[in-house]
């Protein structure tokens, strides 16, 4: 039996690759054991340094930690994603001297550091730092979702954007009615994807001084000392993966579940029932 990208595995093949996932599977299990043993070795495991975790100030002070980073990032991500939705019109328009521009000016946003664009922002427009690491992370990730939307509406079937046209929908509402809900249901996971990431470069506001997640555990780990290094990060660190996998799921329950909306919008055909004698005599 074949795919239509690949032949599909025998009994030989499936085994192999099972084998395969097991010692790989060994293989990172050793690694971390080994890990983890040099760490307790180490001491970095001992209770007297993680005591300061009973105390309800420091998790109050990583909170507002938290809360800065998420905030940052919301508002960063439904700014990015409004003016992507724009530029990635614009880049695709049919008008030249519309789609030149808006191509430069999207290269020239992915290619720009985030931290530069901060920094410009911060230094030329004496912004607060929140509003310089919004900006900035609005801004780069508002052309990486353009160009995300743009290789999902390419990726569509002509017959879409070509059924949009024969029903009377100009150019510009078939672009928006038709082809860009389909593209971003299709691109959700690189959406998602991105998402993330933006979430993770909030840390980059550590270096214009504005005080996300990864500054108050720095300012914890400098007040408490060398001593708490490695627990005060280490937490940290464990923090950024719980957000970013939250953030992961709900984008998958979004996806299943106007998956689920779309399979069950079609009415079921009503079961048919055969006239008997009775229901035809008068």
């Amino acid at each position: 039996m074949t795919s239509v990208l690949y032949d599909v595995p025998g009994p030989k093949a499936r085994r192999n690759s099972r084998i395969a996932s097991i010692v790989g599977a060994l293989v990172i299990l050793a690694g971390a054991a080994w890990g983890v043993s040099t760490l307790a070795r180490q001491g970095l495991f001992n209770a007297d340094r993680w005591d300061i975790f009973s105390q309800a100030v420091v998790w109050q002070f990583l909170v507002q930690g938290i809360g800065a980073t998420l905030s940052a990032a919301a508002l960063a991500a439904v700014i990015a994603a409004v003016l992507a939705f724009g530029v990635a019109l614009l880049r695709m328009s049919d008008v030249t001297w519309i789609r030149v521009p808006a191509t430069v000016v999207l290269e020239f946003l992915r290619g720009m550091p985030v931290v530069l664009m901060m920094f410009f922002i911060l230094l030329v427009f004496g912004s607060s730092a929140f509003v310089a690491v919004v900006a900035g992370l609005a801004l780069y990730n508002a052309a990486i979702f353009a160009e995300i939307l743009r290789a999902g509406i390419q990726s569509l079937p002509k017959g879409q954007r070509e059924a949009g046209l024969a029903i009377g929908l100009t150019s510009f509402k078939t672009r928006v009615l038709v082809e860009l809900p389909q593209a971003v249901r299709r691109m959700l996971p690189s959406l998602v994807a991105q998402l993330v990431v933006l979430l993770k470069d909030t840390s980059l506001g550590y270096i214009v001084t504005y005080e996300e997640l990864l500054r108050k555990v720095n300012i914890l780990s400098d007040f408490y000392g060398a001593k708490y290094l490695f627990s005060v990060f280490f937490v940290g660190a464990a923090l950024y993966i719980l957000i970013n996998l939250t953030v992961s799921r709900i984008a998958i329950w979004i996806e299943r579940r106007g998956s689920k909306k779309a399979a069950g919008g079609v009415a079921a055909a009503t079961t048919s029932v055969r006239p008997t004698a009775e229901s035809t005599t008068l």
